[in-house]
């Protein structure tokens, strides 16, 4: 939907363009600046994401061994496998171990909004700044930005409580609580402990970049709304005697 504001720019009676950067300076154009730079962080923080979560290992001819599993964005633990410490030093008994769950659902819709929402930032700036006179004439690209924003403000609640869910499991799926699970550490003479897992502050940031978009857009909706004729119908109807 990111293009769509500007796909209305083909018709004869919009190709001309006016370049009006005092757009910025008011709230509807400085606040869809803030929401293009915002929907960038929440892609960056998310996506861009890698850790790992490290086990110490003891077995037969094999101590204090360390063995790790690297995950990263889209999170499909249950494709990622530790290390293995020495599978024939340990007697046979150490047989390939994965993390569990698949949470690539969540983030890539995270992640996926974040960069449509940075896409459709671009064609609303521009269509404020080169054809806002087209924008304050035309009822119907107003309506439409309006429609935009409450489906992306509702698109951003949810996404980010979903990716907050995720994450919780994330964080337990990677924690020490994966030690009981694992059968090679059950075996005669192994014991595993659990060492450490790659802080995941930034996600958690993530999370609040969600939040944040969500009030953003939330807070849009009603500057769109301002430019419509709907409001205008209303002020008509709430002065009329």
């Amino acid at each position: 939907w990111s293009w769509f504001l500007l796909a209305a720019l083909v018709s004869p009676r919009m190709a001309g363009l006016r370049v009006d950067f005092s757009m910025l300076q008011e709230p509807l154009g400085f606040v869809k600046v803030l929401e293009w730079i915002l929907a960038i962080f929440a892609f960056a923080t998310c996506g861009g994401f890698q850790g790992e979560t490290t086990l110490l290992v003891s077995c037969k001819d094999v101590v204090n061994k360390t063995v790790t599993a690297a995950f990263a964005y889209p999170f499909r633990l249950n494709t990622v496998v530790f290390s293995a410490p020495d599978p024939k030093a340990c007697g046979g008994t150490w047989t390939d171990v994965y993390l569990v769950g698949n949470f690539s659902s969540s983030a890539q819709f995270f992640v996926t909004l974040a960069a449509l929402v940075f896409l459709y930032c671009i064609a609303a700036l521009v269509v404020y700044i080169g054809y806002n006179h087209v924008y304050q004439q035309n009822n119907k690209l107003p309506l439409t930005d309006l429609a935009i924003s409450v489906l992306t403000a509702f698109l951003w609640l949810v996404s980010t409580f979903i990716w907050a869910k995720a994450l919780a499991d994330i964080k337990v799926s990677t924690g020490a609580s994966i030690i009981p699970g694992i059968e090679s550490c059950k075996a005669p003479g192994t014991t595993c402990h659990f060492l450490s897992v790659t802080s995941m502050g930034v996600l958690n940031v993530s999370v609040v970049f969600g939040l944040l978009n969500m009030v953003l857009w939330g807070g849009n909706v009603w500057l769109v709304y301002k430019n419509t004729n709907l409001h205008n119908q209303w002020n008509r109807i709430s002065e009329s005697p």
